[in-house]
């Protein structure tokens, strides 16, 4: 008998975990609005900015473009292979989980490309 009281109460535990668990998780997801959003990122110090848009459904980027604009040849160049790249590292993930380093050999086009996920997490945002 003490064995099954411990079972049931070690099952309502989990039980009401779980829930809560659930529960936070829709709540993170009702936080953004689903939609297309765009913003501009900048960085560097010239500055150097790109344009990034995300497709958001229940808080989870699904898909995600940059487009480069960048002059200078080598700038065009690592933008071109960071927006390759990106989509790989962020579809599929939580958008207040995304925050990207160094990628396909530029170091500064993160630092846009998070400028531009900030601002689309503002825009996201539900008051």
């Amino acid at each position: 008998m003490r064995n099954q009281t411990r079972n049931a109460f070690i099952a309502a535990a989990l039980t009401v975990t779980l829930a809560g668990h659930a529960e936070a998780q829709s709540s993170r997801a009702a936080r953004y609005a689903d939609g297309v959003y765009t913003a501009t990122g900048e960085y560097g110090g010239q500055p150097s900015h790109i344009t990034v848009k995300v497709t958001l459904k229940d808080g989870i980027v699904t898909a995600v473009t940059v487009t480069p604009h960048a002059y200078v040849p080598r700038s065009l160049e690592l933008q071109r292979a960071f927006a390759a790249a990106v989509p790989k590292v962020v579809v599929g993930k939580r958008i207040d989980q995304v925050r990207v380093g160094k990628l396909a050999g530029s170091s500064g086009t993160p630092k846009g490309f998070n400028d531009a996920i900030r601002q689309i997490r503002e825009q996201a945002a539900r008051g």
